[in-house]
């Protein structure tokens, strides 16, 4: 069993942004995080979800992922990524992400757990500041699907006026 705590931070939504990850198996315990000049907290709370499980080496792995994004949680737990997926993601935002997690979780036996952030679990709160300081860090990574379609949709904007 593979215990994954996971967090997204923004700094403005848009604005900077990062992820933590806290990944405990037995006595190992692994860090993760990244931060991302321009994106959105929803974004990097999923990322952080696909991060975690990309990271894991031996595929079928049983896991349980801890996320304070309802958000995340909510789209995986509740369906609707299957409603989302029968309607070919129409007008869904982060599609790519949401592709992304549904080719690495099919190689493992995933469940996400709500948890309520900033109400003191330690690992939530460990992932909430890795988060924090990679949005805050230098050498921020781009988000390029994120910057790529806002870019268009800001363009779109510019040509009808």
């Amino acid at each position: 069993m593979i215990t994954i705590y996971t967090d997204g931070a923004c700094s403005g939504n848009p604005g900077k942004g990062g992820f933590g990850i806290v990944m405990i198996s037995g006595k190992h315990r692994k860090e993760i995080s990244r931060g991302f000049r321009h994106t959105t907290n929803n974004r990097m709370e999923l990322l952080s979800v696909i991060v975690a499980l990309e990271a894991l080496k031996i595929e079928n792995s049983e896991v349980r992922i801890y996320s304070d994004s309802k958000y995340v949680v909510d789209a995986i737990e509740k369906g609707w990524l299957n409603d989302w997926i029968r309607k070919k993601f129409k007008k869904i935002k982060n599609q790519d992400l949401w592709l992304r997690y549904l080719d690495i979780e099919a190689s493992h036996r995933v469940k996400l757990i709500w948890i309520k952030g900033h109400a003191n679990n330690i690992e939530n709160e460990r992932c909430d500041q890795l988060a924090v300081e990679a949005a805050s860090g230098k050498d921020l990574l781009i988000d390029v699907e994120y910057e790529k379609n806002e870019s268009a949709q800001t363009n779109i904007g510019e040509r009808i006026i």
